[in-house]
């Protein structure tokens, strides 16, 4: 048996045996347990002792990342080494966060020269659009930016201006990802085309549904301010100049990004102008200052107290171990709403994949289905099926421990709730004279605190993110960086609809063909 091998069955063997103790029972076993599983990182704190795992079963998971080569693969990703093969392809997201004088290289060149050059131009022009010198075309300043994209285009940014807009933001951001038209016909019912500077971020310029966006927002301004000024109007995140030019915008409002940059990874770069713009680059920096703080933490504490291992392992654990295939996220803080449709994209597309990198089946389970909401919110909805479902769902929690706003006393009562659902989810409760009021327990959570919910700690907290999502990748021996399973689809849609608009009709299955001939009909 391979060591590989080995560390796998280890593990399976102390989850099987570990199933005959309560998580609860394990505090007073274990006395070190809350030394071991309390771990901080780049000012965030995680709790990772109500989880499900024995320090036996900790031990065994750390083995398994070891025997699965996690310290050379983390060391390859901060080279710069291929680690997106299928596309061969480093993944330097980090060099977008880190300071101008670091050293990065992309298989042997140093990118941080790029990178800074474009970091200098987004402050240039988000000072610019700030005091009023980059206008709007009858002279008078932005009030605010329609930003157009979708997928890593779209969701990141989203949660980032969610995260830190100020409550009376001096430019106000508004996004259009679906290719639905209602999504953009409320934009512009809310929006003043004479006071908008439209962001189009499409690295190839050819996504359908930015593009078509991109031309209803295209026309939309023209209406409003002339064909000739259109221009003024417009900035673009690609790198596809000859498309930008043909749809008339100049070159010094272009902003590119790599190819070893993935879009899910990608708001660090130019993806996040708009955010830049209307937030203040000073808040961008230390947005990106945050997430190179997790970098270093991540690149150079040993895995035992390394806080994206712990939190990734603690997943291998509850999906491989378990086999418990799904994973709510819940994040206390109404400003990180978005942070599970961000974490669905990020850990879904990236690890969502049933061949291995040396392209066998994977041979154990992948990426877990992420879903959540915010608190307290869906305490009063799916945490019903939480606490007394007959499946168990580990659960993520993320506080912020102080705030600003809201009125006296609202926040400790947000902040109870998380801490009353995590220890609810843990101990349970037994009520004999009456079995519909009894909780099992015995359901496993992490708890993740920020001090503050800042430019700074949000940083931290998505680079936490993406690095938990490459160790899984790693201990589960797939590509975390390429995403395939995203262009089946979009070709099949590109065929149909031809069909819609009156082409020569192909080949379908019988469904899909009484389907179409419905819609035509």
């Amino acid at each position: 048996m391979s060591t590989l091998a080995a560390a796998w069955t280890a593990l399976e063997t102390a989850a099987r045996d570990g199933r005959a103790t309560r998580i609860e029972d394990r505090f007073a076993a274990e006395p070190d347990r809350l030394v071991r599983l309390m771990v901080s990182a780049a000012g965030l704190s995680l709790d990772l002792s109500k989880q499900a795992w024995s320090l036996r079963g900790l031990e065994a998971a750390l083995n398994l990342a070891k025997a699965a080569g996690l310290e050379d693969a983390r060391a390859r990703l901060f080279g710069g080494e291929v680690v997106n093969p299928s596309e061969g392809r480093p993944a330097l997201h980090m060099a977008l966060r880190a300071a101008a004088d670091a050293d990065f290289k992309a298989q042997g060149k140093n990118v941080m020269a790029e990178v800074e050059g474009v970091r200098q131009r987004m402050a240039a022009f988000a000072g610019g659009v700030r005091d009023g010198k980059i206008a709007a075309a009858d002279g008078k300043p932005f009030t605010h930016i329609l930003h157009i994209g979708i997928g890593g285009s779209d969701l990141g940014p989203r949660l980032l201006w969610d995260g830190l807009k100020p409550l009376k933001p001096q430019i106000a951001v508004r996004f259009v990802a679906n290719v639905d038209g209602g999504d953009f016909a409320q934009a512009a019912a809310e929006l003043d085309p004479a006071r908008t500077l439209v962001v189009v971020v499409s690295k190839t310029f050819t996504t359908q549904e930015t593009l078509t966006n991109a031309q209803a927002a295209r026309a939309w301004l023209a209406a409003a301010v002339g064909e000739d000024k259109v221009g003024s109007h417009l900035a673009a995140v690609s790198t596809a100049l000859d498309k930008t030019k043909a749809f008339g915008i100049s070159d010094s409002r272009v902003f590119g990004f790599w190819d070893w940059v993935g879009g899910r990874y990608s708001l660090w770069s130019s993806v996040s102008l708009s955010c830049a713009v209307a937030l203040g680059w000073e808040a961008f920096e230390q947005f990106l200052a945050g997430g190179a703080a997790m970098d270093t933490h991540f690149r150079d504490t040993p895995l035992e107290t390394n806080a994206a291992v712990l939190l990734a392992l603690a997943q291998v654990y509850n999906r491989n171990g378990l086999g418990r295939g799904s994973r709510s996220v819940v994040p206390y803080a109404y400003r990180l709403r978005r942070l599970p449709s961000f974490l669905q994209q990020l850990e879904m597309e990236s690890n969502g994949k049933s061949i291995a990198l040396d392209g066998t089946r994977a041979a154990h389970g992948t990426a877990p289905v992420v879903f959540g909401g915010e608190g307290s919110n869906v305490q009063h909805a799916y945490f019903q099926a939480m606490h007394q479902g007959t499946d168990i769902v580990p659960t993520e929690i993320i506080a912020v421990a102080a705030t600003d706003e809201g009125p006296d006393g609202m926040h400790a009562k947000l902040l109870s709730n998380a801490l009353a659902q995590a220890e609810a989810l843990m101990v349970g409760r037994e009520d004999p004279p009456s079995a519909p009021r009894t909780f099992d327990g015995d359901r496993p959570s992490s708890l993740i605190l920020l001090d503050r919910l800042s430019p700074h700690s949000l940083g931290a907290l998505i680079a936490l993110y993406e690095h938990k999502t490459f160790v899984e990748g790693v201990v589960w021996g797939i590509n975390s960086f390429d995403q395939w399973g995203v262009e089946l689809g979009k070709e099949m849609a590109n065929a149909i609809l031809e069909e819609l608009e009156g082409k020569a009709s192909k080949d379908h299955d019988p469904s899909t063909a009484a389907l179409i001939d419905r819609l035509k009909n």
